[in-house]
């Protein structure tokens, strides 16, 4: 299972869209999406789990799409960066 990491979202997206957007390259597994705690609209960016194969899939074919007046980036979460070292 890959997390990937999409920046560049319009306001106007939802959850359901987003995940639409990525079942036609397979299976979504969850979708976290940062949204403003008062309007309710996207800021942005969102998390979305796949596995392996179709995530990489899945950015081949999206990443640097047009998305409103913006560009979708997707990348993998380097899950390295995020864990702590050294832990006792």
């Amino acid at each position: 299972m890959l997390t990937m990491v999409i920046r560049g979202l319009p306001k106007s997206m939802t959850e359901v869209t987003l995940e639409h957007l990525f079942t036609v390259h397979g299976r979504v597994f969850d979708v976290r999406m940062s949204k403003d705690l008062f309007s309710g609209e996207c800021k942005g960016f969102a998390q979305l789990k796949m596995e392996g194969h179709q995530a990489r899939a899945a950015i081949a074919a999206l990443d640097g799409t047009p998305q409103g007046d913006s560009y979708m980036r997707v990348s993998l979460l380097d899950e390295s960066r995020t864990r702590r070292s050294g832990r006792r």
